[in-house]
C-alpha cells in the first residue's frame, strides 16, 4: 500500500523511527525531498556547526578587551641562608640573612586600554562569520541541486522503466498469440521460436530498468539522510512535468551577484582589506593597565606556624612603542597588499568567467527546450508508425520483422523524449546553482 504525506511533520516522525504503521513507501514532492534533505543531511548540520564554532572564536576574541585577573601562590623553603661578611671594630663577622619560609600569593589584573590590532581583530571575527555562514548557504544549494538532480533521475527511471515494461509487454503478447496459432496450425515453430528470444531479449533491460530505480531511489534517501528501508515515489510523472517547464524564466534576471562563489570572494576581499588594516596598526602605541594586591610571609621553623602575612598592592601603566623590528611590520604590510590585489583580478577573472557560463546554460536550456519539441514530435510518428504497422501485422500484410522494428523505433523514440525532458530540468537545477537561487 502507498500513502501520501502532506505534511512535513509526519514524515519527521517516521524518518525519526517511529513504528510504521504503513507501508514503507512515501510518495514525496521534489519540495518535499529538498526540505527534508536541508533539514536532516549531515553536510548541512556541519555546515551549520562551523558557523557555531565561528561565533564562539569571535567571543573568545572579544573576551581579550575585558580585564584579566589571574590569582597565583608560591612557597619557598631555604636550605642556606644568604650570608654576608662585614668588618667590625677591625673584626670580620659573618650574618645570616633571609628567613627559612617564604609565602607569597596575590592577584594580578590587566587591561587593554589602547589596543589598536585586537579592535581590528575583532572585526575580523565578525567577517568571518559572514564566510561561515556563506559557506553553509553554499553547501544548501549545492544539497539542493543534487537533491533536484537525484529526484530527476528517479523520475527518468521510473518513465523509462514504464516505457521498456510496456514494450516487454508487448512482446509477451506477440509470443502468446504465436504459440496459438502454432497449436492452430497456422504459424511456424519459427516464428513460435522467434517470439520468444524476443520476449528473452527484452527480459534483460527490464531487469536494468529496475535496478536503475533502486539505484536512484538509495541515491536520493542519502542525500535526504533518512533510512535506507524507506522507499520513496515522486509525486508526478516526467511527462506530467513538461507542462509546467516551460515557464521557467530563462529570459529573466539574468544577475550573477547572488552566486556562492563570487560573495565568497567578496567576503575573502574584505577580510584581506581588515588585514591590510590590522598590519597598519601594528606602528601604532599600545597602553595596558595594571594592578596587583599580595601577601608576603616571611619565617623560621616549621612552614605552617608563626606565619604572618602581610599585604601590599600596586597599580601601573605600560605604554609600549613600536621602534624597530627589523623590517617586519613593513613587509608584512607589503604581503597584506598584494594579497588585496590579487584577489581583485581573481574577482574579474571569475566574474568574466560566470558571465559565459550563465550565457551558456541559458543557451543550452534553450536548445533542450527544442530538442524536447523534435522529440515529441518523433514520439507522435513513431507512434503513428506502429500502429499502422500492427495493423498489417495483423491482416498478413507484415512481417515479424517489420513490427517488430516498429516497436524498438516506438520504444527508442519515448526514450529519447523522456532524456529531453531530464536534461531540460537538469539545466534548469545547474542554473539555479550558478545564480545562487532555489533555497530562499
Amino acid at each position: 500500500m502507498r500513502f501520501k504525506l502532506t505534511v512535513l511533520t509526519s514524515i519527521s516522525l517516521l524518518i525519526a523511527g517511529a513504528p510504521q504503521l504503513y507501508a514503507d513507501t512515501l510518495t514525496l514532492s521534489r519540495e518535499q525531498c529538498v526540505e527534508v534533505a536541508l533539514r536532516d543531511n549531515p553536510t548541512v548540520k556541519v555546515a551549520d556547526m562551523e558557523i557555531t564554532k565561528v561565533d564562539y572564536a569571535k567571543k573568545e576574541t572579544l573576551a581579550s578587551v575585558f580585564p584579566s585577573i589571574d590569582f597565583s601562590a608560591a612557597y619557598q623553603r631555604s636550605i642556606e641562608l644568604q650570608t654576608i661578611r662585614m668588618n667590625m671594630g677591625g673584626e670580620s663577622q659573618s650574618l645570616k640573612m633571609g628567613s627559612d619560609n617564604t609565602w607569597n600569593m596575590g592577584f594580578n589584573a590587566s587591561l587593554p586600554l589602547i589596543a589598536p590590532t585586537l579592535w581590528k581583530a575583532i572585526s575580523i571575527s565578525d567577517t568571518q562569520i559572514l564566510a561561515s555562514l556563506e559557506n553553509a548557504r553554499a553547501s544548501r544549494l549545492d544539497l539542493v541541486n543534487n537533491v533536484n538532480k537525484a529526484y530527476y533521475a528517479l523520475m527518468l527511471a521510473i518513465a523509462s522503466r514504464d516505457v521498456v515494461k510496456e514494450n516487454y509487454d508487448i512482446a509477451v503478447l506477440n509470443a502468446s498469440v504465436y504459440e496459438k496459432q502454432f497449436s492452430a496450425g497456422t504459424a511456424s515453430e519459427y516464428d513460435v521460436l522467434r517470439s520468444s528470444v524476443q520476449v528473452k531479449n527484452v527480459e534483460p533491460e527490464l531487469l536494468q530498468a529496475n535496478i536503475a530505480v533502486k539505484q536512484c531511489q538509495l541515491q536520493l534517501k542519502v542525500l535526504m539522510g533518512i533510512s535506507s528501508d524507506i522507499d520513496i515515489m515522486p509525486d508526478i510523472s516526467l511527462t506530467d512535468l513538461k507542462r509546467d517547464m516551460y515557464l521557467y524564466p530563462t529570459s529573466a534576471e539574468r544577475s550573477i551577484t547572488d552566486n556562492s562563489s563570487l560573495r565568497t570572494l567578496d567576503i575573502q576581499k574584505k577580510l584581506l582589506t581588515k588585514n591590510v588594516d590590522m598590519k597598519r596598526f601594528a606602528w601604532i602605541p599600545t597602553l595596558a593597565a595594571s594592578f596587583n594586591l599580595s601577601w608576603l610571609s616571611l619565617s623560621n621553623g616549621s612552614p605552617f606556624r608563626n606565619q604572618q602575612f602581610n599585604p601590599y598592592s600596586t597599580v601601573g601603566l605600560q605604554l609600549s612603542i613600536p621602534i624597530f623590528s627589523g623590517g617586519a611590520k613593513y613587509y608584512g604590510l607589503k604581503q597584506a597588499q598584494v594579497e588585496l590585489k590579487e584577489i581583485d583580478i581573481q574577482r574579474e577573472n571569475l566574474v568574466n568567467t560566470l558571465n559565459m557560463q550563465v550565457e551558456l546554460a541559458i543557451d543550452n536550456i534553450n536548445m533542450e527546450a527544442r530538442q524536447i519539441e523534435t522529440s515529441a514530435e518523433g514520439v507522435r510518428q513513431a507512434k503513428k508508425a506502429h500502429e499502422i504497422m500492427q495493423k498489417s501485422f495483423d491482416i498478413g500484410a507484415a512481417s515479424y520483422l517489420d513490427l517488430r522494428d516498429s516497436e524498438l523505433a516506438n520504444t527508442t523514440a519515448q526514450l529519447s523524449y523522456l532524456q529531453a525532458i531530464y536534461n531540460y530540468l537538469i539545466s534548469t537545477s545547474e542554473l539555479d546553482l550558478l545564480l545562487g537561487k532555489g533555497i530562499d
